[in-house]
């Protein structure tokens, strides 16, 4: 079901993916009702289906509130594998879910809907730090805090607005940067500059003026704000490497060492004079899982808004693939030390086995090579990257024009009608959906 799914997906066939989750209903009881929900919500809010999505999202966020340990369940995740209990999502997926909930209700024009959002976001984060001591961990989200000071900055919440822009900015500068290789975005100094002057912090607007080396200038715009969210390919697929080598203890000890992710497999004979002659009995298999993530690189890393005739070039807020990337790397260390946990433990099954029966011990060997394996899944439709733009937008109705891609020749153009209110910041999302051998782009 779920590789049927992903390549609907992928493809673009929405209606298609949809039918294939609705046939499956017991999905949302099983190991991976988290997935399904998040694909659900995923799948309901490009099909503009915003009220459905929501429903859905709220259940995969209500099951990352209420995750309880199953004890019997993680014993066999060390016995077995750890596909065996329930997937509890990564940090990442867990935020962006709620990003997905608040553009919904958005959409529907609810903004104190989408504030509500804005607060689990924020309890959200403050579990995240809570949960990490380590600075090198990823705990803080600085697109997360951009998008709480937006969504206040359009309830004309400025002080509100402006703590959230000045915490995604100081964590673009200390956390992003290196980590990510994503810098503060150029419209984030510019919201953090307007609210601080519209609220009447002169020292800290002075501040990021000489930070920033720009002068802010009120401006007296008639029109409205366009928030332009552009989610751009899909994120990683969450793999597997193996570390596997067999042992024959008769023909002198053959012992062979193989790694298909690093490409080596060589033999390495064990002196073994006791006991000359093998049998299928001597034959041992040790096979070690640990997962990694493989990267659907974007067609696109660069797009333009053009609005009244004025370009807005969208600028990266968010690298889903790299936060994923980093935060398995960070607990490498733990995923290491399960897998070789896991390893000890059916190695020891296997010599009780053994010393009643070396047949039935060598096929007790087989089977644990063969169920291994590492926790490969993950939320395979969230974006690779998320970028955005503010643009301002006349009075009444406006045709904005949006250029995916660099290369006149290639690139793709998209065409959006707004009709703004005095004061009103509208938001609006396009999702860029990368696959063979079509794309697919979708607008909500």
């Amino acid at each position: 079901m779920n590789l049927a799914f992903n390549q609907d997906f992928e493809r673009g066939d929405m209606e298609l993916a949809e039918k294939i989750l609705e046939q499956n209903p017991k999905a949302a009881k099983g190991r991976e009702k988290f997935l399904y929900f998040l694909n659900r919500g995923t799948v309901a809010a490009l099909l503009n289906k915003p009220e459905q999505s929501n429903v859905y999202l709220e259940q995969a966020f209500i099951f990352g509130e209420d995750y309880h340990t199953n004890y019997l369940n993680e014993l066999g995740a060390f016995v077995v594998n750890p596909t065996v209990i329930e997937y509890k999502g990564e940090d990442h997926e867990h935020l962006i879910l709620l990003y997905y909930k608040a553009l919904n209700f958005l959409k529907m024009g609810d903004r104190e809907g989408a504030l509500v959002e804005c607060r689990r976001l924020n309890n959200r984060l403050i579990k995240l730090s809570e949960k990490y001591k380590n600075d090198a961990r990823y705990k803080r989200d600085a697109f997360i805090h951009n998008l709480m000071g937006l969504i206040y900055d359009a309830d004309k919440d400025y002080n509100n607005a402006f703590i959230a822009y000045r915490n995604a900015y100081d964590i673009y500068k200390d956390d992003y940067t290196d980590m990510f290789g994503v810098t503060p975005p150029e419209q984030l100094k510019k919201d953090l500059l307007r609210t601080a002057y519209l609220i009447g912090f002169d020292e800290e607007l002075r501040q990021y003026e000489n930070e920033f080396g720009s002068k802010y200038i009120p401006s007296k715009a008639d029109g409205g704000d366009l928030v332009f969210l552009w989610n751009n390919g899909l994120g990683p697929v969450k793999d597997e490497f193996s570390i596997n080598f067999t042992v024959i203890h008769g023909e002198g000890g053959l012992v062979t060492f193989n790694n298909e992710d690093m490409g080596f497999s060589f033999p390495f004979w064990l002196a073994d004079d006791e006991d000359p002659n093998g049998n299928l009995s001597d034959l041992e298999f040790y096979r070690m899982t640990i997962p990694k993530y493989s990267e659907r690189m974007p067609v696109f890393h660069q797009a333009t808004l053009t609005v009244d005739n004025k370009n807005y070039a969208l600028e990266r807020a968010e690298d889903i693939n790299q936060i994923a990337q980093y935060s398995l790397n960070q607990r490498m260390g733990l995923e290491l030390g399960k897998s070789l946990l896991r390893l000890a433990i059916k190695k020891t099954a296997e010599k009780e086995v053994r010393e009643e029966s070396e047949g039935w011990g060598a096929a007790l060997g087989v089977l644990n090579a063969l169920t291994e394996k590492a926790d490969t899944r993950n939320w395979q439709t969230i974006p690779h990257t998320i970028y955005y733009t503010r643009a301002a937008l006349p009075l009444g109705q406006t045709t904005a024009k949006l250029q995916v891609g660099a290369n006149q020749d290639s690139a793709q153009l998209h065409k959006f009608t707004f009709e703004a209110q005095a004061g009103e910041t509208i938001f609006h999302s396009f999702y860029s959906l990368e696959s063979i051998p079509r794309r697919m782009s979708y607008s909500y």
